[in-house]
């Protein structure tokens, strides 16, 4: 039996993406370079990846004009919305910014935004963090306001819920300041784009 083998295209060009967490104070956001081939699917990967979190939840991209990008799920999609597996990245941006939703839940809503477009480098491996800033929260910590509470709760060891959150993410201390690109370098390694 012959297997079929997927080819894929290689990059024309690097896209450096700016991508912010909507709503946290600091901000918290990650600069990412990926090839600008990438299918949504993987760039779903890369956001997971980049902000630490394990991609245990829905997700789906909005476009600027509305058209919605996941992956299939009859239980939950809206009608009309279509697969993020075989969708580039570029086809989607039909304008400059794109919105990335994960857990519906939680609802971490992110724009993404083309910072630039550059030339490939063919030393360099994709998908590549350049830049960023503070810590992603923990999953299921209860979204925007969950996040506000927890960074609250574990920077204060007098607070009644200081125990239970530091036990939850097994660390007595949390700086929401923290960002490590080496640690997010090392995750995205671990891709396959």
């Amino acid at each position: 039996m012959a297997t079929k083998v997927q080819r894929i295209k290689a990059p024309t060009a690097i896209l450096q993406l700016h991508i912010e967490l909507r709503g946290t104070k600091p901000k918290v956001w990650r600069r990412v370079l990926v090839p600008d081939t990438i299918t949504l699917l993987r760039l779903h990967l890369v956001i997971q990846a980049a902000f630490g979190w394990g991609h245990s939840h829905l997700h789906e991209f909005i476009a600027g004009d509305g058209e919605r990008y996941g992956t299939p799920n009859p239980m939950y999609d809206a009608p009309g919305s279509i697969t993020s597996e075989n969708t580039r990245l570029t086809t989607a941006l039909r304008k400059a910014t794109l919105n990335y939703v994960y857990d519906f839940g939680d609802y971490w809503e992110h724009r993404i935004k083309v910072e630039k477009t550059l030339a490939p480098i063919p030393e360099l491996v994709l998908p590549f963090c350049a830049g960023g800033a503070c810590a992603a929260p923990p999953e299921d910590c209860g979204g925007v306001p969950g996040y506000a509470e927890f960074v609250q709760a574990m920077a204060n060891p007098d607070d009644p819920e200081h125990d239970n959150l530091a036990e939850w993410i097994g660390t007595d201390t949390w700086d929401p300041a923290a960002f490590d690109t080496i640690e997010v370098n090392d995750r995205l390694a671990e891709i396959k784009l």
